[in-house]
């Protein structure tokens, strides 16, 4: 593998990956990495089989990251599989964020503390809601509101993305998608079970 690509469905996923990725990759050597971000999630389901057919470097691997939105997540993941394949790429990973992205933030809200400086919200995580924030039917209101407005999709997601803690988070969906970059990295030692 040469480089990991992520195919992306908007800027604020790219600003969340580069925050985590320098923790999440193996730091014994060094992986090339590149994002490809649509303009929104239309844009990314239209393109996605010929921009992975058409990418120059056949060793590539690839991980897709869509929000779920209000999509049946297995649905949206076997829809997304298959324009995969039908690049001719068999092994492209693909990664929900149950509901939105926001749900990996709400999942560590330590994370979210430390980046706006607002007291009080760590002791908030065990609160009914924030257990399992994969299950919040719009976790980018929730994020605004508990931020009092200062949650901004793009430089929130730079600010807290540099706090997550990658082993803690109560979002399952964060869990899968690091699992999976280490998977294609090659950092199985630290991939959880």
């Amino acid at each position: 593998m040469s480089e990991i690509v992520f195919l992306l469905e908007e800027v604020s996923a790219r600003e969340f990956l580069k925050q985590l990725l320098p923790r999440v990759l193996p730091a014994d050597r060094a992986i090339p990495y590149r994002f490809i971000v649509f303009e929104g999630k239309q844009d990314l389901d239209r393109q996605i089989e010929r921009r992975i057919r058409g990418y120059v470097n056949p060793q590539a691997r690839f991980i897709v990251l869509r929000d779920q939105d209000n999509a049946d997540c297995l649905e949206l993941k076997k829809a997304l599989s298959r324009k995969c394949e039908a690049s001719g790429k068999n092994d492209v990973i693909v990664r929900i964020a149950c509901r939105e992205l926001e749900s990996f933030y709400l999942g560590d809200l330590a994370a979210v503390e430390a980046a706006f400086g607002i007291r009080g919200l760590t002791q908030r995580q065990n609160e009914r809601k924030f257990r399992e924030p994969d299950r919040l039917g719009s976790p980018s209101q929730e994020l605004e509101r508990l931020t009092k407005r200062r949650y901004q999709k793009v430089s929130g997601s730079r600010a807290i993305a540099a706090h997550l803690r990658i082993e803690d988070s109560r979002s399952r969906s964060f869990g899968h998608l690091v699992d999976a970059i280490r998977r294609v990295s090659g950092n199985t030692a630290a991939a959880r079970g």
